[in-house]
């Protein structure tokens, strides 16, 4: 499973999400978490559709997306998706 989180530098709710994953990624040690800041990374952010920051897009293990926040999801939701992911 793998979690893109797409962010920019100047994000507020970017912050907020930095944390939630933090605290995701304690409770699931295997968790792969790639951050991907949109003016870094236009194309990949194009490709996955992102209209706003943050984003956080859950994949499964065959790449498929299981899950699709726009804005600072709960932690309750992040380890939803991942359950579904696995």
């Amino acid at each position: 499973m793998q979690l893109l989180f797409f962010s920019s530098a100047f994000c507020d709710p970017c912050i907020q999400t930095r944390a939630v994953l933090d605290q995701a990624s304690k409770l699931v040690p295997s968790l792969k978490i790639a951050e991907l800041d949109v003016a870094a990374h236009g194309d990949e952010a194009e490709r996955a559709g992102i209209r706003s920051t943050p984003t956080v897009i859950v994949l499964d293990a065959d790449g498929a997306e299981v899950f699709r926040a726009e804005g600072a999801p709960s932690l309750d939701q992040v380890l939803v998706a991942l359950a579904k992911a696995v």
